[in-house]
């Protein structure tokens, strides 16, 4: 679970969700892609930061439990992983490039763990939302694993998309509008930095 001095912070947190403009573009031409890979606070500050992204949305998916709460979900009874279900534009971002982040920015070889963060719900998985997402997210599973970049096996699931489930209010742009917490500072101020660079080149103009 996550650091205990962050649960007293949840019940007080306020919500301020970053405003973002789609320029008058229709949705369909943006797509879709649901990944877990721990917590989805550090997830989503580090998805928001990438150009292209157009929005992330905090929330649970892969379990058996309809609209589940996250006390519901932290106790590991439910099958759902926290997620963040990202809208990119593919003209400027590419599914394989959303997925470079993903793997660079958590151990995918830690079963049901990131870090101090463990359950099922922390797991890392891909949760591809048509067949060329299933396919390309298992070639490039294929290429990493050939490439020996971990020493251990890589344990992310690559599963169909079926349901997402947003989490509540306090969760969505975390680290944006409570970045003095501990658990900002301590856990994802340090993958922020790791991540801004490494990718530099794909950063939004603002960061």
């Amino acid at each position: 679970m996550k650091i205990l001095l962050t649960i007293a912070l949840c019940s007080v947190a306020a919500f301020s969700q970053t405003k973002i403009s789609t320029k008058g573009k229709p949705m369909e031409q943006y797509e879709t892609a649901t990944l877990g890979n721990g917590c989805y606070w550090c997830s989503e500050a580090v998805f928001q930061r990438l150009e292209g992204v157009i929005s992330v949305v905090s929330g649970f998916s892969g379990g058996t439990v309809p609209n589940p709460t996250y006390e519901q979900v932290c106790t590991g009874t439910t099958d759902h992983a926290e997620v963040s279900q990202i809208t990119f534009d593919p003209k400027k971002i590419s599914y394989r490039e959303i997925l470079h982040v993903f793997w660079k920015t958590h151990d995918p070889t830690t079963l049901n763990r990131q870090g101090n963060d463990i359950g099922t719900q922390y797991r890392s998985v891909i949760f591809y939302h048509n067949e060329e997402q299933k396919q390309i997210a298992e070639a490039y599973k294929k290429e990493l694993t050939e490439e020996k970049i971990w020493s251990d096996p890589i344990v992310t699931e690559i599963t169909p998309f079926k349901q997402f489930y947003r989490a509540e209010n306090y969760h969505q742009n975390y680290y944006n509008t409570h970045g003095d917490q501990p658990y900002c500072r301590l856990v994802i101020n340090p993958k922020l930095v790791k991540f801004q660079k490494e990718f530099q080149q794909k950063l939004k103009k603002e960061h």
